[in-house]
């Protein structure tokens, strides 16, 4: 459930058609590295995202023994 919460949480990022068509390869260079609260959540989601499929796993070989 935390991982849903931190997934929503996440700020939104908007692409227009012209994107999506071109491929973004005009923002290509204009990204930036996210900061502050966008950049908390992400590695909080990665966190998050890595310790459920590490008790997803663990909760496979549990069973299966």
């Amino acid at each position: 459930m935390l991982i849903i919460i931190a997934v929503m949480m996440q700020p939104a990022k908007t692409d227009n058609a012209s994107s999506a068509l071109s491929g973004g390869a005009a923002d290509l260079f204009s990204k930036q590295k996210p900061r502050g609260f966008e950049a908390f959540m992400q590695k909080v989601t990665a966190v998050l995202g890595v310790i459920f499929f590490v008790l997803a796993f663990a909760l496979v070989y549990i069973s299966s023994n």
